[in-house]
């Protein structure tokens, strides 16, 4: 069926109904998200980790036809919430052909859709505009003006069309105007100068705008969405309080809140497909991965205001398969198998994401990588092999037995080393952690034990030296006693 073209054919669907033509956006966003949870439609698709927390917050500020601001850290998914919102806009609306605002054709509010209508009449011209293109997103930065914003006189369309400068056919629509009957977000509002923000009380109060220059007041149908990071408050700038005081709700996002979650939004996120290779990822490996990041928000040498971002295990993983691709193409290996020693190799795609306190400067951001490496890989092995008897293991290595694993060799090869370990082999087949015959995930498995003993000093761990005897640990100075006899008494 053919859509209508022009006004007159509109009048009779029902967009010409009273009922559509007085729905706002948000009350559109609001009736498409109830048919939603009607029909359990899953409402955010790809965001992980939030079914409990922010999406009921979300669902309850679009119910409220609220404006509303995602606050939270970086990586925290924040932006990819905004843009899912479009699903929750109606596929296509009509507007008049050409209108820069998206014209209602019932009730235009520019001044080229009312000539539109007083020229053509009921053969004015339709044009449908997809939801794709009813999304309109700034980012904030401190050169942003309110002519971007709102608009502006604009001196070549009253050259071009012979208009004096205080005609409404002379105004340059800014991004606001252009997001009418749709969405406008802005990304990092704080950033957003003060004198900017107070552009948008209006709007969000009244629900017009007023362009420099023009007697008139733009009535816009609009949902304003905006995202903040806590730490840019003080940092770079902040929201002033009349506008938070008109943004309908405040919706806290977090980080994963459990590994398993994590390890979901890494998995979908990172780029690990190479080239129709074969290629298999110990989901060991993977939690291992994971738990470095888990490792970082939780450590006291991190700054906790700039968080640590999914992004961080997300560069991680795909440097921890390149590595392995690296490796199976130069030992020409059929495929890939990422291994713990490769976690170590991806410690490029961590430093730069590591803001670091006083004592972290200090220390230096490699060695504290390291750090979460070694304490990420021993909290996986104490999930999966915690309860193991690895006293074989460890009585080899207190007898003098040493094992240098060479990072880039066959996994056939290092698995014939690592076999001289006793019970090694055994155990990672017995935890149901590789099978037999999988020499690749046999070495990362095998490489997933050495690390948790070293992570519980029961064995050493060196660059150069590889996996050895724990060193003893020095004793602390002893003092003479106080009391009856003593030299204190």
């Amino acid at each position: 069926m053919s859509k209508p073209a022009t006004l007159r054919d509109l009048r009779q669907t029902i967009w010409s109904s009273p009922e559509r033509q007085s729905r706002t956006v948000r009350q559109e966003m609001r009736e498409n998200l109830l048919c939603r949870l009607e029909s359990d439609q899953p409402i955010f698709p790809g965001i992980v980790g939030y079914d409990d927390t922010v999406v009921p917050q979300l669902v309850n500020a679009v119910l409220s036809r609220h404006h509303f601001i995602l606050l939270g850290l970086r990586g925290q998914a924040k932006t990819r919430i905004m843009r899912a919102l479009i699903e929750l806009l109606d596929e296509e609306i009509p507007i008049l052909a050409g209108s820069e605002v998206n014209d209602s054709p019932f009730a235009p509010i520019s001044k080229h859709g009312r000539l539109l209508l007083e020229e053509h009449g009921d053969d004015a011209p339709i044009a449908w505009v997809p939801h794709s293109q009813r999304y309109i997103e700034k980012l904030a930065t401190p050169d942003v003006t309110i002519a971007d914003i709102i608009g502006d006189v604009d001196p070549i369309k009253a050259a071009r069309g012979g208009h004096l400068l205080s005609d409404e056919l002379t105004i340059h629509y800014g991004l606001l105007p252009r997001a009418n009957r749709g969405i406008f977000a802005i990304n990092e509002l704080p950033d957003l100068a003060a004198k900017i923000q107070v552009g948008l009380f209006n709007i969000m109060q009244e629900g017009d705008v007023q362009i420099k220059g023009y007697p008139i007041r733009l009535q816009l149908d609009v949902a304003l969405v905006f995202t903040a990071n806590p730490e840019d408050y003080t940092a770079r700038g902040k929201i002033i309080t009349p506008l938070k005081d008109r943004i309908g709700s405040e919706i806290q996002t977090h980080y994963p809140r459990a590994v398993d979650l994590g390890m979901a939004i890494t998995a979908q996120e990172a780029w690990t497909e190479r080239g129709g290779r074969a290629f298999h990822l110990p989901d060991f490996v993977a939690e291992v991965v994971e738990r470095v990041a888990f490792e970082a928000r939780g450590d006291k040498r991190i700054d906790k205001r700039s968080g640590v971002s999914q992004r961080l295990p997300i560069s991680v993983l795909e440097n921890v398969v390149s590595n392995a691709e690296r490796r199976s193409v130069l030992n020409g290996e059929k495929t890939i198998v990422p291994r713990i020693s490769d976690v170590y190799a991806a410690i490029p795609a961590m430093t730069g994401k590591l803001e670091l306190e006083y004592e972290g400067e200090l220390q230096g951001a490699e060695t504290i990588a390291r750090d979460l490496i070694r304490r990420a890989a021993g909290a996986a092995f104490d999930e999966r092999l915690g309860g193991a008897n690895t006293d074989d293991i460890v009585h080899w290595f207190d007898e003098g037995g040493a094992l240098k694993v060479a990072h880039d060799e066959r996994a056939d090869a290092l698995l014939r080393g690592l076999g001289v370990v006793p019970g090694l082999l055994d155990l990672v087949q017995h935890a149901g952690l590789a099978p037999r015959k999988d020499p690749g995930t046999l070495v990362a498995a095998c490489e997933l034990v050495l690390e948790g003993l070293s992570a519980q000093k029961r064995i050493a761990r060196n660059e150069e030296a590889g996996y050895s005897r724990a060193r003893p640990e020095r004793p602390g100075p002893t003092y003479p006693k106080s009391g009856p006899g003593g030299p204190f008494a």
